[in-house]
């Protein structure tokens, strides 16, 4: 779970104990230690900026600090009182240079005139068109907190997508338009380079695994299961290929990446389907069908969650309830198992997607808050439809009929109660895959994301 790196800065003209005609201090410092303490609180790492700033000399002197912080994510500026706009806006123009996040906080109160500072910042960096989040609220208020939060996360996310390398085997997956990507747009738009391969590579390195790397892999991830992993030249080959693609992705320096899975490997070798469940458990971004925008997707929610992602289809909408079934191919990770029952094992069960057949994994997804959400492209541009949802079960004793509807009954099942006007999603949704992730937290993170990256969010 990515953890955000951020410089917290307090800035005012009547700073070192100046006090107001009153006698009071315009900087409250109880302020200024109340907002750090929340947000430490929240898991942000602060660094703190020493010097309160308000002349040219020391702006330049702090942001020429931070911008040679290459782990620093974003940065806070945190009104304490008035400033002269003047004396910070060209340093903080040069840190904007490195696309990093910036924040204006201004914590409420007419004492020490922190919301006049605030405000004449934020029109100094609207006038040269800056990108930032200005928050205006008290930091005992969680959802104030959370907006700055979500955006340090957000920031986070991003920088760490900057000269990553998304992995490719093979090509296109069942003629699924809707998931390609245009390496120029992701190199401009993300820093993310796109490595092709195609599955030679794969194949021989699951044929090389030794024995002894088999059993060592059964061992380790037999405690996902209820049931004991099947002795069969299928399942040993799903296992190859889940050790191949670890393999490979760790010897290409991959951050991420997609497998076409069918045509091809799924019909000649092995469904990928438990290969790409045992990733996703790892906690590395993957899709199948070469889905480029699935596998951008399931890469920010696994970074940003503290459970591992599901990506399926969404097999069915009922508008009544609003309730979304998300059943994929057999590719879910183990450890999303509900009460239910713990993970247990089926075959991929469909030979016109993938005739070699395969482990998959069965499960119904644990109960949980989360969010629903899948980038995407409309006319070239990209776009992301975020809603939040409740995962739920199913009652006992009515699980096995529920399964049973899709006519697929041993896939992984995801139950969701999506919290948005369904119509309006079904309008916006731009593709069959939905990717499910948990946590509440990850609503407003997948927004930040999207402002600071310029795709146009869809939140729902």
């Amino acid at each position: 779970m990515i953890k955000a790196k951020v410089g917290f800065i307090v800035y005012g003209v009547h700073k070192d104990g100046l006090n107001d005609p009153m006698g009071t201090p315009f900087i409250d410092d109880s302020i200024v230690e109340g907002a750090k303490r929340s947000l430490k609180k929240a898991g942000v790492n602060l660094v703190e900026h020493e010097v309160v700033i308000a002349t040219k000399k020391e702006s330049i002197a702090c942001f020429d600090k931070f911008k040679k912080m290459n782990d620093i994510d974003a940065v806070i500026l945190f009104s304490g009182t008035w400033v002269w706009a003047a004396h910070l806006i060209a340093a903080i123009r040069d840190f904007s240079m490195t696309g990093k996040g910036i924040i204006i906080w201004t914590v409420p109160g007419s004492q020490g005139w922190r919301p006049v500072g605030g405000l004449v910042l934020q029109g100094a960096l609207k006038e040269i068109g800056i990108k930032h989040r200005y928050v205006y609220g008290s930091f005992d208020d969680p959802a104030e907190v959370e907006k700055v939060t979500s955006y340090c996360r957000a920031s986070a996310m991003k920088n760490s997508l900057n000269m990553s390398t998304i992995g490719t085997f093979g090509g296109r997956g069942m003629g699924q338009t809707c998931g390609a990507a245009d390496p120029s747009q992701w190199m401009r738009m993300f820093g993310i380079d796109i490595d092709s391969r195609d599955t030679a590579e794969l194949l021989t390195t699951a044929e090389e695994i030794t024995v002894k790397e088999i059993e060592e892999t059964r061992k380790r991830i037999q405690k996902l299961f209820a049931e004991p992993i099947p002795k069969t030249d299928q399942a040993e080959r799903s296992i190859r290929l889940y050790m191949a693609l670890k393999k490979l992705v760790k010897k290409n320096n991959w951050d991420f990446y997609t497998i076409q899975s069918f045509p091809g490997l799924g019909d000649t070798y092995s469904a990928t389907c438990f290969a790409q469940s045992m990733m996703l458990e790892d906690r590395i971004g993957t899709s199948t069908l070469g889905d480029f925008n699935t596998a951008l997707t399931v890469k920010c929610l696994t970074d940003l969650s503290g459970e591992p992602v599901y990506y399926g289809d969404l097999q069915h909408i009922d508008k009544s309830n609003n309730e979304i079934k998300i059943i994929g191919d057999g590719a879910c990770p183990p450890s999303l198992a509900g009460k239910l029952g713990p993970a247990g094992f089926a075959q991929h069960g469909i030979p016109t997607e993938g005739e070699a057949g395969g482990l998959s994994v069965k499960l119904v997804c644990k109960v949980g808050e989360g969010v629903l959400a899948r980038l995407g492209r409309n006319n070239g541009q990209f776009e992301m439809i975020i809603t939040r949802c409740t995962i739920f079960e199913p009652p006992a004793d009515q699980i096995e009929k529920r399964k049973n509807e899709c006519g697929i009954p041993f896939w992984p099942h995801g139950f969701v109660t999506a919290h948005c006007d369904i119509d309006a999603l079904l309008q916006a949704w731009n593709n069959e895959y939905a990717c499910l992730g948990y946590g509440s937290h990850l609503y407003e993170e997948l927004k930040a994301f999207c402002k600071l990256t310029g795709i146009r969010a869809i939140a729902l």
